[in-house]
């Protein structure tokens, strides 16, 4: 059982647990190297190995340890890590290339913020996969839209994110080197909130988080003027403790997002409210009488772009979770991978 002091200061950086976590050393990941972890215990930051449980070969990636969880260590001098505890929350993406594994960008989070520059960079559609990724993690996603001190008239591409979002996921437009633009951000980052910070190179997340730390500590580059891409001026991912209390996960810049094929694309359940409307049950929503979805397309209720991202992530998702269930029924004891979504879906 860990001190009640211990947890205490564990509560600072995000625990929410109580004392009686198991044996051993409790701790958070903080970051992640090719020579091991970085672990903060609320007090001091340190070093750490893991278990050879987790480097046996053909291990779900997922279930090896990874920024933002709470662990478990044994030794004192050299401390490994044992046991993963329970993930209240976790993001993920399916890996690049053509085998299938789920890649975990964050556990153990509240908040996932979007940054998305006012550039080229500024891209609805692809917000849309973003959140389609975020929405079965258990974490709240919430829009930045960087760059806004640049932007002929930011609050006209906040209204653009809210027509395509809805007004249930918070979007807020700011410039990622001024303080007072940065602070409604302070709302999801306070003491005991953690959150992850995802987008594309060049979007600002070091600047933002420079920012938010009150002090020049990550890399920052110049962007791609035709593009207005980055470089990954951030290498790894690394859990930060912030001034206001929170704790931040700054990431890589993502270029891929590939979805798990886990998704429910809640996103969009007013396209599905659509089709449960059409005459006929199997629907194709193309040239078929009685047709809501093309009723709503005709008609201007829904926009082209937004049934064109949704059917390109509804077809992606799919065949993800193709992928999937072929994997499940060759290593049918994967751990944490007893029943597909459909199953959890009936």
């Amino acid at each position: 059982m860990t001190d009640p002091v211990d947890i205490e200061r564990l509560r600072r950086i995000g625990w929410r647990g109580d004392a009686d976590a198991g044996p051993g050393r409790l701790a958070r990941v903080v970051a992640q190297h090719r020579a091991g972890y970085e672990l903060h215990d609320g007090d001091q930051l340190f070093n750490a190995q893991p278990a050879g449980t987790f480097l046996k070969r053909g291990l779900d990636p997922s279930l090896r340890p990874a920024v933002g969880d709470f662990v478990l260590l044994s030794g004192d001098t050299h401390p490994v890590i044992e046991t993963v505890l329970p993930r209240r929350t976790l993001l993920v993406r399916a890996a690049a290339g053509e085998r299938y594994e789920r890649q975990v960008i964050a556990a153990n989070i509240d908040y996932v913020l979007v940054l998305m520059g006012l550039d080229g960079d500024f891209n609805p559609t692809r917000i849309e996969r973003y959140l389609s990724l975020v929405e079965g993690s258990g974490a709240q996603p919430v829009v930045l839209l960087s760059k806004a001190d640049s932007a002929p008239d930011p609050q006209a591409s906040v209204a653009a994110v809210h027509e395509r979002l809805g007004h249930a996921t918070p979007v807020i437009a700011l410039n990622s080197k001024d303080v007072a633009s940065v602070a409604p951000v302070l709302a999801f980052l306070q003491p005991g909130d953690s959150a992850v910070l995802v987008g594309s190179s060049g979007a600002g997340k070091s600047t933002i988080t420079n920012t938010l730390l009150g002090e020049e500590r990550m890399a920052t580059g110049a962007v791609r003027a035709h593009d207005s891409r980055g470089r990954h001026t951030t290498t790894h991912r690394a859990l930060l403790q912030l001034p206001s209390g929170g704790c931040l996960i700054d990431t890589p810049g993502m270029r891929e997002l590939k979805l798990t094929g886990e998704e429910n694309l809640d996103l969009f359940a007013d396209i599905e409210a659509l089709a449960a409307d059409c005459r006929f049950a199997d629907c194709g929503h193309t040239n078929e009488p009685g047709c809501a979805v093309q009723a709503a397309l005709g008609t201007g209720e829904l926009s082209l772009q937004r049934w064109r991202s949704f059917l390109k992530l509804h077809e992606e998702r799919e065949q993800q979770a193709a992928t999937l269930e072929a994997r499940l029924r060759r290593s049918p004891r994967i751990p944490g991978k007893h029943s597909s979504r459909r199953d959890r879906d009936r």
